[in-house]
């Protein structure tokens, strides 16, 4: 492949035109409302060596790479350059967590080996491959984040990356208006595991969740030889590693028992009793690829949740639970029963709506008033147009702008608060107001 000659001199990929290190490639993507290959030139006059078009107008002289499809190009030269080196690779995909549980593994493998894995949110069918290439021979092993929102995605993206190995967080309620139903999430996110099962070695499952493991016995993992199970249940026969939550108020705080032979306990800095499961993947995975206890307990003490991911924010006024990136019917839920149990005094809740529900969303959203008001919530603030729709007695606001406005004349404070919306909802905006 002449690309992936030039690839091994040009190791930098650049997929943006207003930011082109020297020395790098240009790869000229097309979306909805751009056409990369007119700013090819301008790349290559800001420092790229190279720039790959598929638009002959624009291929004016020999540092213009003419191709069929510049995508299909980049994904391919992941593929191969992923296959050239021979790194290992675990996927992982799931409705909620994968980000978190990603960066708990990458932090206990790192460990031990030198690991390269998803950084932010790049975890689609561009993410993928551009994370892919950059990889390099001192790379051992490399965690790849697969997100969807449509089905086949998992597929498309599992055969990018060729992962050896898989996990699936978890399946929920989210993006229900590409998926078209709750089974459809399911079959996408089993994609991965097909793929493992006809390709690659072992998964990662949580015994817990009766629907994985129902996904994996679909797809051709009917014994343990090739799955690796964990639990959160004391009756955990089969699974090398079982944890309990011991607390939780407001940091994680578990034992996990690691082949039954020796109890660790890890004071995790997560805010959060469903970061359990993501805790136990880690743990799991860690133990699998051969980390010493001591430093699965010292990765997961280590880490420190950012981008506005189930983390502790203390202002001058009040503390808050962060976990703004996103939120779905079953995140939202799991976020609100554990600020219910915590042992805190002055609790305020700030919730934005759930996007991309479809013909579900009315429902969902009136199931989180519900639910609020089960758990006899009364410092409720709801954001956004579909909470503003539903039958409830609390706070509504049009958006976190008229949010703002608000708490700017009604300050709140010494309370506990948790912000949790979809990330279209932009609810990091009103920390600064609290």
């Amino acid at each position: 492949m002449q690309l992936y000659s030039i690839f091994l001199q040009h190791p930098i990929i650049c997929t943006d035109s207003r930011v082109c290190p020297e020395n790098s490639i240009f790869f000229a993507l097309k979306g909805d409302n751009f056409n990369a290959n007119a700013f090819a030139l301008s790349a290559l006059e800001k420092g790229c060596s190279y720039a790959v078009v598929d638009e002959t107008e624009y291929a004016i002289d020999d540092r213009f790479i003419l191709v069929e499809n510049v995508l299909t190009t980049l994904q391919e030269l992941a593929t191969y350059h992923r296959k050239k080196l021979g790194t290992t690779i675990l996927g992982i995909t799931g409705t909620n967590g994968k980000t978190t549980t990603k960066e708990l593994i990458a932090a206990v493998l790192s460990e031990k080996y030198n690991v390269l894995f998803t950084q932010g949110n790049l975890n689609n069918h561009i993410g993928v491959p551009l994370t892919l290439l950059k990889l390099n021979s001192s790379h051992e092993i490399a965690v790849i984040e697969m997100g969807a929102n449509h089905p086949g995605e998992i597929k498309q993206l599992a055969e990018i990356a060729c992962p050896e190995y898989g996990i699936i967080t978890n399946v929920g309620k989210a993006h229900l208006e590409g998926f078209g139903s709750f089974e459809g999430v399911k079959r996408t996110k089993k994609e991965l595991y097909d793929y493992i099962f006809a390709n690659g070695k072992e998964i990662f499952i949580n015994k817990d969740n009766t629907e994985l493991v129902e996904m994996a016995a679909e797809a051709g993992f009917k014994t343990a030889e090739r799955l690796h199970q964990y639990s959160l249940s004391t009756n955990y026969n089969d699974c090398s590693i079982a944890g309990l939550v011991k607390s939780c108020s407001p940091f994680l705080n578990m034992e996990c028992a690691i082949d039954t032979a020796e109890t660790v306990t890890i004071n995790t800095q997560l805010v959060g009793s469903y970061n359990a499961e993501n805790v136990l993947a880690a743990v799991a995975i860690g133990h699998y690829f051969e980390v010493e206890n001591n430093y699965i307990k010292q990765g997961l003490e280590n880490y420190v949740p950012q981008n506005n991911r189930s983390q502790l924010t203390v202002t001058a006024n009040n503390k808050l639970v962060v976990d703004a990136y996103n939120a779905n019917p079953t995140s939202l839920r799991a976020a609100i029963l554990n600020f219910a149990q915590m042992d805190i005094e002055n609790k305020t809740l700030i919730i934005g709506d759930m996007l991309e529900l479809g013909e579900q969303s009315k429902v969902e959203h009136q199931n989180i008033i519900e639910l609020l008001q089960q758990n006899k919530f009364r410092n409720v603030l709801l954001v956004g147009k579909e909470f503003s729709g539903t039958r409830n007695p609390f706070h509504c606001f049009a958006d976190v702008t008229e949010l703002i406005n608000y708490l700017e004349k009604q300050p709140i404070k010494k309370h506990f608060i948790l912000i949790k919306g979809s990330r279209g909802i932009k609810l990091e905006k009103v920390i600064s107001t609290l």
